[in-house]
């Protein structure tokens, strides 16, 4: 009898057993395949300008990485930074900030230096090479977004333009070759002078600019320190950053035809398989008085892609290779024949392996 009740617990653990170890497998196979992801900064971080920060990546299943190139550029920046190296030009926006290589402490890694002009969010694109042997080389990307705030204090706000500014004199040129025109949307370069004696762009509002305007029947602000056209006149243009204060008088005289803007439309939001071709469309986009309308497309997020057909309704790529689901964003800008522009679209295309 105790055998026979021996026996049957024996048989009672070892299914036990199987059971967790039949769980197990299923959760291992469950889980997402890991890729390559910056794991230091963090998402979201709070770094000082020009301090040195420690950069680690963990390389996941990506395997034949030979080396893991840094790049800093603004959380608005439309233009991302070209994967050449520090002395090409064009399509650089911001030079390697560091090329990480197996030897370093940590492998791929090491010292970071944040932009010492750097302000507001920032973001750390990184961009893994892996040989392929006879088939090259191709590139994984992993990016993060932090917060970069200046130690020293903000001592002027200064306007980068003429002053007083004049819009709409004769002859002056704008996108496409239009004259200032009702409804033509544009940004004025802001910069403050800090206590450490960097000057620093703080255009956007996410580096803590708020803009006001004293006529909006002239100059309308929009959203991201954008400001547009609306009607011929006088205002006081004036920008606040960290309680300093600084104005411009604005003088506008344009043909006063009525003009509203047009609509930007990228399209919805997709999700596409590596190595497929990807068109986005705008051709949603309107204009109230029905006129023909220019393109503008760009890449403002993941790492640079051959983005095709930029000034037509639709544009295109190659899906790229990806180890793990990764985002990329595009921005839609159109204008209209009399010159009046669009607030921004955006959309995300998410690429799969």
């Amino acid at each position: 009898m105790e055998s026979t009740k021996l026996k049957g617990e024996s048989r009672k653990l070892g299914l036990n057993f199987c059971l967790c170890t039949f769980a197990f497998c299923l959760a291992l196979l469950a889980q997402p395949a890991h890729a390559f992801t910056i794991v230091e900064p963090a998402e979201g971080a709070k770094l000082t300008s020009g301090t040195t920060v420690t950069a680690r990546v963990d390389l996941g299943k990506d395997s034949g990485i030979v080396q893991v190139r840094y790049y800093w550029y603004g959380g608005q920046d439309d233009t991302l930074v070209g994967q050449e190296d520090t002395t090409a030009t064009g399509s650089i926006v911001a030079p390697v900030a560091l090329i990480g290589l197996s030897d370093h402490d940590p492998a791929f890694g090491g010292p970071l230096r944040v932009p010492q002009d750097g302000i507001g969010p920032m973001r750390l694109l990184a961009v893994a090479e892996i040989s392929r042997g006879r088939l090259g080389t191709r590139s994984v990307f992993d990016e993060i977004l932090v917060n970069v705030e200046p130690a020293a204090a903000l001592a002027t706000i200064e306007f980068e333009t003429d002053k007083p500014l004049q819009l709409g004199r004769t002859g002056q040129s704008s996108a496409f070759g239009h004259v200032d025109s009702l409804g033509k949307v544009f940004e004025l370069p802001v910069v403050g002078e800090f206590t450490d004696g960097v000057t620093r762009r703080i255009s956007s509002p996410a580096s803590g600019t708020a803009y006001q305007s004293s006529n909006p029947k002239v100059i309308r602000v929009l959203p991201h320190g954008l400001l547009q056209i609306v009607g011929n006149g006088k205002t006081v243009l004036t920008v606040t950053n960290r309680g300093k204060q600084v104005s411009l008088d604005v003088g506008v005289t344009v043909n006063d035809e009525p003009n509203e803007p047009p609509v930007a439309d990228a399209g919805a939001n997709m999700t596409v398989k590596a190595g497929t071709k990807v068109k986005l469309s705008g051709l949603k986009s309107r204009d109230a008085e029905g006129e023909a309308l220019y393109y503008a497309w760009s890449q403002i997020r993941g790492s640079k892609i051959a983005l095709l057909d930029v000034d037509n309704a639709e544009a295109s790529f190659l899906a790229p290779t990806v180890s793990e689901k990764r985002t990329y964003r595009f921005k839609l800008r159109v204008t209209d024949k009399k010159g009046a522009d669009s607030v921004p679209a955006f959309v995300d295309v998410t690429v799969e392996p």
